[in-house]
């Protein structure tokens, strides 16, 4: 049988579950693409479609869609924090959720965007000083409690330090401002992005407008009544946040409309078609709160008529 993607990508729009063997195959194939190449569940009652519709987009659009990995993209947190049980909940069976925690292995840590923006979940490691230690470590397993690969999807940024300390969260540390800057020289990188932290506003910016913070589920556990955002990255390398509320209770907008409210804010429509683009990257996001569904990842894309090689926009969700 061959895997329709678009079909796919169109079901779950309509927040229609795939088949289990449609999961087991889309994560497969994913997993090989991945072996030659931030949170997405635990955030809504609709982490499943929303992991699903990204690993379709992946495999549909793989130069245009990368996936990196958060702290939630792990065994451990996902039997606790929900996914395991939604899982059994839509599907009577565990099978779907060993499916997608075995691909969490397979996805990166972190992204470099036109060698000025490096992307990643939590944040950074006293162990790690340059991006090219992060390229040798093992990620194809579990996420350990502690070590450099632990520190990537745990960290934070604490404005009132600078350097590392000890992170109440009990994996991962804090990071101030003398980290990020040496971080930045270091690599001769201009920006770091990440995720994992909520934020009321959507968005965050510190040190200088050295780092950023995105977050892409509004009204986060159906409760908190924040804002989220994405970030769009123009050709200059300019940033701008595209924020935005929670869907409105029960609603259960088209394809189409779906499909527009993503999209809106500048970001074409046609973002994942056919024609030329160049590699994606970023970070971070979840299923949205009150059926809200949003993306978490990155993708690019070229805007209009413009050149999509000369001039390519990156969007972070």
């Amino acid at each position: 049988m061959v895997l329709d993607l678009d079909a796919c990508i169109e079901s779950l729009f309509q927040r229609q579950l795939l088949a289990e063997s449609v999961i087991k195959e889309i994560c497969e194939k994913t997993k090989e693409l991945l072996m030659s190449e931030s949170d997405y569940v635990d955030r809504g009652l609709y982490s499943v479609e929303t992991i699903s519709i990204l690993t379709c987009l992946k495999l549909r659009y793989p130069d245009r869609v990368q996936l990196v990995r958060g702290n939630h993209e792990s065994r451990a947190v996902t039997s606790t924090y929900g996914f395991y049980t939604e899982c059994m909940k839509k599907y009577g069976t565990s099978d779907v959720w060993h499916y997608f925690t075995d691909l969490f292995d397979y996805l990166t840590l972190s992204v470099v965007i036109d060698n000025m923006i490096f992307c990643v979940h939590g944040g950074l490691s006293p162990s790690i000083h340059t991006i090219d230690q992060i390229k040798v470590i093992d990620r194809f397993k579990e996420i350990p409690h502690e070590g450099p690969m632990a520190d990537l999807v745990w960290s934070d940024p604490d404005p009132g330090r600078e350097e590392f300390a000890v992170s109440p969260r009990g994996a991962g540390y804090t990071f101030g401002s003398m980290v990020v800057e040496k971080f930045l020289h270091e690599n001769r990188m201009d920006h770091i992005l990440r995720a994992h932290q909520l934020c009321m506003e959507g968005f965050q910016v510190l040190f200088d407008d050295q780092l950023s913070t995105v977050w892409s589920a509004p009204n986060y556990c159906y409760r908190c009544g924040n804002l989220a955002s994405i970030l769009e990255i123009g050709v200059e390398g300019e940033r701008h946040f595209n924020v935005f509320e929670a869907a409105p209770e029960n609603e259960r907008p088209t394809s189409a409309e779906t499909q527009r409210a993503l999209f809106s804010n500048g970001v074409p429509t046609g973002l994942f078609s056919n024609a030329g683009g160049s590699n994606g990257a970023g970070v971070g996001g979840g299923s949205g709160a009150n059926g809200a569904m949003t993306f978490a990842g990155v993708v690019s894309g070229s805007n209009g008529s413009i050149d999509p090689v000369q001039d390519t926009i990156h969007y972070f969700l």
